[in-house]
């Protein structure tokens, strides 16, 4: 059948041919063609403004987050390898918390508590990152930041052996 039509066409092509639009439908597309010229600024306006916003929120949120090496210095400029143990005890504190925070809704107020404790030991490391760059002994100040990355994981990993005593006591007592 496929077959037949194709041969209806190509004999009948010239007929097919012959139709041509009126111009009144010419004119009607001449009309569509300058009312969507007449939109188009406002549109170009429209993504011009999201793409100038966008800029700008970009940019504050780089300064932001990427204030510049105000310090210029980091645990891998003094030390590479303590540099790696910084990342190994920041990534297992991580752990920990999340592990803590687990046991947040079971019990609030000793996990206050122990959040309180790690608060304290954070704002001293972050005391110390800040006075790298102006210490006369960095490598004292980066042993002193890895220390105190060491006692921020043993105390959550006593926080989180300590909520697990708490959590064998109450079923113990439940039952």
């Amino acid at each position: 059948m496929s077959k037949q039509l194709e041969d209806f066409i190509k004999e009948n092509k010239k007929e097919f041919d012959t139709d041509r639009p009126s111009m009144a439908l010419w004119s009607k597309i001449e009309l569509g063609l300058d009312q969507k010229k007449k939109k188009e600024p406002a549109n170009f306006r429209l993504w011009i403004g999201i793409a100038a916003s966008l800029t700008i929120l970009l940019s504050i949120g780089f300064f932001i987050l990427y204030p510049g090496k105000n310090n210029g210095m980091s645990v891998a400029d003094v030390n590479p390898v303590y540099a790696k143990k910084e990342v190994k005890f920041c990534n297992l504190i991580e752990q920990k918390k999340d592990s803590l925070q687990v046991f947040a809704g079971t019990n609030p107020e000793l996990y206050r508590q122990f959040d309180a404790d790690l608060q304290k030991l954070n704002k001293t490391y972050e005391d110390l990152r800040k006075d790298l760059a102006t210490s006369p002994n960095q490598q004292l100040v980066v042993k002193a930041m890895i220390k105190n990355l060491e006692i921020q994981l043993q105390l959550v990993s006593q926080q989180l052996s300590i909520i697990s005593e708490v959590n064998e006591y109450k079923k113990e007592n439940s039952i």
